[in-house]
């Protein structure tokens, strides 16, 4: 007896398997745009901030400017401030204006 070998072609597979083939899910994006929302709603209600760096130092003002790298503190009776991101630790409303010790953030970002 001769048997015969029966192979299904590439388009049968295909019909077969139609059901079953699954997609890999998309990358999430690079980028969200969550930092620029957040420093645009900060700079147009004029929010006074505190930012807090690396080393500790807290800088309380208003975010006046800022762009890929840096940020531009404006403060009221001292000099304004140039800020490298790189520089930041995370950076919250200022509640109580000068003092900003209450430990009531009303939002925190955490920037690397």
């Amino acid at each position: 007896m001769n048997r015969k070998l029966i192979r299904p072609t590439l388009s049968e597979v295909k019909e077969q398997m139609g059901g079953r083939v699954q997609r890999k899910k998309p990358a999430p994006p690079d980028q969200t745009n969550a930092e620029n929302f957040y420093y645009l709603k900060q700079m147009q209600s004029r929010t006074p901030v505190v930012v807090v760096l690396d080393e500790g130092e807290r800088i309380h003002g208003v975010i006046e400017w800022y762009d890929r790298l840096c940020i531009k503190v404006h403060r009221a009776n001292e000099p304004n401030l140039l800020i490298m991101k790189s520089c930041i630790r995370y950076i919250y409303k200022d509640g109580d204006g000068k003092n900003g010790e209450n430990g009531n953030f009303d939002h925190e970002l955490g920037i690397e």
